[in-house]
């Protein structure tokens, strides 16, 4: 399996720069054909490491809304579903869990009410949050960096970390990630004993 290379990491900034660059600029940067660069950012995509291809906006121009930084200690059960629950909020711009239960989260409110925010998002009162602490910014830029990475990609079986011996598969449309050739032969053969029991019912 052939890892990240300079040309990949070139090609992500410069995404992440404008995400709307062509292809055809890129490909003068990085010394490929347009197609190369094309097939390259498939690849991205099919790996994870490219999501989406979002819009950046120039908050500054626009009106409502009170930029806060909120900082959430809450119950170490809870770390995961508050994170999901934040992300799809109205106004959640950026979520952050850290290590030890507390959930970080950068949005634009109303009226600043982190209060009746955290009711209106959990219930009112919210249980899952031992306490929070609220920050209002008066500038917030976001620029994610592609310096020093590298393809990290976990095997679908075992968990271990999948290097550049690591095996692909691709079983119904989805594409899976295998360490060795042992994970790969169980991971198959557990999905087929999945899908024909799924058959079954």
């Amino acid at each position: 399996m052939r890892t990240l290379d300079e040309t990949d990491v070139e090609i992500l900034r410069l995404l992440t720069e404008d995400a709307r660059r062509p292809y055809r600029e890129i490909a003068e940067r990085v010394g490929l054909s347009s197609p190369a660069v094309s097939d390259r950012v498939t690849r991205l995509q099919d790996l994870g490491i490219v999501r989406r291809f979002t819009l950046e906006l120039d908050r500054s121009k626009l009106r409502g809304g009170v930029p806060v930084l909120v900082e959430l200690a809450v119950r170490p059960d809870a770390a995961a579903e508050m994170h999901e629950a934040l992300a799809a909020a109205d106004g959640v711009e950026h979520v952050f869990v850290a290590s030890d239960p507390r959930v970080f989260f950068q949005a634009r409110l109303p009226r600043a009410d982190v209060r009746a925010f955290l009711a209106e998002t959990f219930g009112a009162p919210p249980e899952a949050i031992v306490d929070y602490d609220v920050t209002v910014l008066t500038d917030v830029e976001w620029t994610p960096g592609t310096g020093g990475t590298d393809l990290a990609l976990t095997c679908a079986q075992c968990g271990n970390e999948v290097d550049r011996e690591g095996e692909t598969l691709r079983l119904d449309g989805e594409r899976y990630y295998l360490c060795c050739p042992s994970c790969r032969d169980e991971f198959e053969a557990r999905y087929e004993r999945f899908r024909a029991g799924a058959g079954a019912e």
